[in-house]
């Protein structure tokens, strides 16, 4: 039999898997799809070679590894089904540019490399498993030539700063992607919104919560389409489902040992009476190694002047003394340094464990990733409410660059991103970490994960958002 004759005959095997995938589905899944108004535009079914996954994956050593082998496990499924294997691209792989995290600027090169041959893209987090037979059956539901944005939907239950307090009269109106049980864009949606970043300015220089700003951005006030719910996509574990999720926060073995981390607590001589009694009721005693450091010596806390003056906004050049002190022989010798605010509240024995995972052998700056002009060559940086974790290799590399702060004012966390940047380290993401208040996340985001900081303790229950997300109920020394 010819080569053309063989792929004809895959292809309508693939047809008839996906049409009888059609009836098991609606079979198995008419509960969950109740809601959700049937496409019956009739349209031609594509096969997987006509989908283009994207991993989001990271350049730090751990999550290139984790997002190759999800790419193994993808592509070894795909010939388990004797089908044309899918296009499985590694997000970090795509070019040089670290900003391509933020999904917009790779847009115009995805439309000039498979706009010919591509119909869907699927988006995917590096613990995201994919079932390919029940992910094609759902994509060929919607016609790829018309404009879909496919996902798990997330709503806000209230105006939240992170989204700029958008929809703030009805914040459940407006639905985005769950990006741990995937998300997808029809061919046609990705053309138009590649050729629309290339003639038209971001509005906003910064990029904070990434799902809901794609959303934002595709819904182009009303011009573009919203999400679409789809049932199939999830993070739970269903008989029906196309994606599942395992966690943020991986077993990579016994958590980091207490003395490994030295913790840098940012203070001022207005705050000790307000929110230093706050970190000392909830995490500080999970610490080995802590010191805060203030305007002032105080020393019933006790706190450390270093010769930085208090100011009002940013506090890089507090910040840049603390990094000089770590590698001092001021300080007991650890592997990582956290940098958080006194109005921080952390889980010590989470972050152990997620340290795990990563070499501290290697230049590391970790925590909730934000961006800056990244449509424009901007960078990115590790936001500092939510806690910069930095290994020594990290903070040795900072220092010896010569990089420093503008003023002593400027913002702590973006300068060091800058620097950061240009000695080639990249900002490592978990979403574990978060710069505000659990009321400014979506309620099942949350419920799925388990946090390892908020922060602005001051307009909440300290104590009470301590012991409900972050305070774990088995002994310590088991995390």
């Amino acid at each position: 039999m010819s080569p053309c004759r063989v792929a004809s005959g895959w292809k309508l095997v693939a047809v008839f898997l996906v049409w009888l995938g059609f009836h098991a589905a609606d079979k198995n899944t008419c509960h969950a799809h109740a809601a959700e108004p049937r496409q019956h535009t009739t349209h031609r079914p594509v096969g997987l070679e006509e989908v283009v996954l994207v991993i989001q994956s990271q350049r730090n050593s751990y999550h290139a590894h984790q997002s190759a082998q999800r790419k193994a496990e993808i592509l070894q499924q795909a010939a388990q089904l004797g089908q044309e294997a899918p296009v499985v691209l590694l997000l970090h792989e795509l070019s040089e540019y670290e900003g391509d995290w933020s999904i917009l600027p790779t847009l115009p090169r995805l439309s000039a490399s498979f706009s010919q041959s591509a119909s869907w893209f699927f988006f995917l987090e590096e613990e995201t498993r994919v079932t390919l037979v029940t992910l094609l059956q759902v994509l060929n539901r919607y016609n790829s030539q018309e404009e879909w944005f496919l996902g798990k939907r997330l709503h806000d239950n209230e105006a939240s700063i992170i989204h700029h307090y958008a929809f703030s009269e009805d914040p459940s109106s407006f639905g985005y992607p769950d990006p741990a049980a995937g998300w997808a864009i029809s061919m046609s949606l990705l053309q138009r919104l590649a050729e629309r970043i290339q003639y038209e300015r971001m509005k906003s220089d910064f990029t904070i919560d990434l799902k809901h700003e794609i959303a934002f951005y595709i819904w182009e006030g009303g011009n573009g389409p919203k999400l679409t719910a789809v049932p199939e996509f999830c993070t739970q574990q269903r008989d029906y489902c196309a994606t599942t999720f395992t966690t943020y926060l991986p077993n990579c073995g016994d958590a980091v040992n207490k003395e490994d981390i030295f913790v840098a607590v940012k203070t001022c001589q207005k705050f000790h009476s307000e929110r230093v009694p706050v970190v000392k009721a909830t995490w500080d005693k999970d610490a080995a190694f802590l010191e805060y450091y203030s305007d002032v010596t105080d020393p019933s806390i006790p706190t450390i002047h270093l010769g930085v003056p208090n100011t009002e906004r940013g506090h890089c050049g507090k910040t840049f003394a603390i990094l000089r002190r770590f590698l001092s022989d001021s300080v007991p010798k650890a592997d990582w340094l956290l940098i958080v605010d006194d109005d921080t509240l952390i889980s010590l024995p989470r972050l152990r464990k997620l340290l795990r995972c990563y070499d501290p052998r290697e230049a590391v700056s970790l925590g909730e990733r934000y961006g800056y002009g990244l449509m424009q060559s901007g960078y990115s940086y590790t936001t500092g409410g939510g806690g910069m974790v930095l290994s020594r290799v990290a903070v040795s590399r900072l220092v010896s660059s010569g990089c420093s702060c503008y003023s002593d004012d400027a913002p702590d966390d973006m300068v060091l991103g800058m620097c950061l940047s240009s000695v080639g380290v990249p900002i490592t993401h978990s979403p574990l970490f978060h710069q505000a208040r659990p009321d400014d996340y979506s309620e099942d985001l949350l419920s799925m994960q388990q946090p390892i900081s908020f922060h602005k303790h001051w307009n909440t229950d300290p104590v009470a958002v301590y012991t409900h997300w972050l305070q774990d109920t088995q002994p310590r020394d088991e995390l």
